[in-house]
């Protein structure tokens, strides 16, 4: 399976009623493939999972595995608390037709090293899909280290990990881990480029929800190894990705959606709409701005 290159972690819009608009999902997925999106992540954090009753999680990928029809891998988020239930999910996802899963290191409960190998190694076994490990510390309170992930590697149905840590040492010490059946995935847009050309096959992105074209050219870039192009992509998406930055993720990004037609700019509770203020204007900017950049290259 191929997953590598840009890759949307995509929002799930909410009409007005709160209820899953499944007609500007169907725009959002249009706008990726379009532009150049190579893979797509439904049901992951940016698209607020936990939020999501399970009939609703059924209904958003089954609705993303028709759309896109295969043209592009679709993966989904299928990370739980406990292992049993994170088993189910993967195994639900399957059957709705993902190509992959992509799968959170247990939030809030804290395993230690031992606990998060076992944990990968069950839902490997018996989730019946490719996985993707993820690893995001800032979020979840544990910290899946290179070590563990070297012996995760191991396992044939563990296909890559996800690491959303931004720092050099960490980067350096994950791109030392790939191999041809194991990819290294950034999960942070900021270091993308940094990741990609110290070795990592792409990213799972939520900037490229709002902008797909240019982020496949961070990533085409980066992945060849062109620092002089990956610097000038990056100077483009900066004060995109900085604006991102302004709130948890992804009320901001969910705040660009209604500038696109991509849909209303609604997370759910406990997450609140981004207010308007210098945070929204600042969004809108960076958006302006690469309009014109697109227009004026085009």
């Amino acid at each position: 399976m191929n997953i590598r290159g840009s890759i949307c972690a995509l929002v799930t819009p909410f009409a007005a009623d709160g209820a899953l608009d499944l007609l500007a999902f169907g725009r959002l997925l249009d706008y990726q493939l379009a532009g150049g999106t190579q893979a797509l992540v439904v049901a992951g954090s940016t698209g607020e999972a936990h939020m999501l009753e399970h009939d609703e999680f059924d209904r958003l990928l089954a609705f993303a595995v028709e759309h896109v029809a295969g043209r592009v891998p679709v993966i989904a988020g299928t990370g739980e608390a406990g292992t049993a239930k994170t088993v189910a999910l993967t195994r639900r996802a399957r059957v709705l037709g993902a190509d992959a899963a992509l799968v959170v290191t247990p939030y809030y409960v804290r395993p230690t090293q031992e606990g998060l190998r076992r944990h990968f190694l069950e839902v490997a076994e018996h989730g019946g899909l490719p996985v993707l490990l993820y690893n995001v510390p800032s979020r979840t309170g544990c910290d899946l280290l290179p070590e563990t992930v070297a012996q995760l590697r191991e396992h044939a149905a563990i296909i890559g990990i996800k690491e959303a840590r931004a720092d050099r040492e960490r980067i350096s010490a994950l791109a030392e881990l790939v191999r041809a059946d194991f990819v290294y995935l950034s999960g942070d847009d900021g270091s993308a480029g940094e990741a990609m050309l110290a070795g990592a096959a792409g990213t799972i992105s939520v900037v490229a929800n709002l902008a797909p074209q240019a982020f496949r050219a961070l990533c085409d870039a980066a992945v060849a190894g062109d620092h002089a192009a990956t610097a000038r992509c990056h100077a483009i998406l900066e004060p995109l990705v900085e604006a991102l930055n302004c709130a948890p993720n992804p009320i901001a990004v969910k705040a660009g959606l209604p500038l696109l037609g991509l849909g209303l700019a609604l997370p759910r509770l406990p997450l609140v709409e981004l207010n308007d203020g210098p945070d929204r204007a600042r969004l809108h900017q960076a958006l302006s701005s690469l309009a014109s950049l697109a227009t004026a290259a085009g």
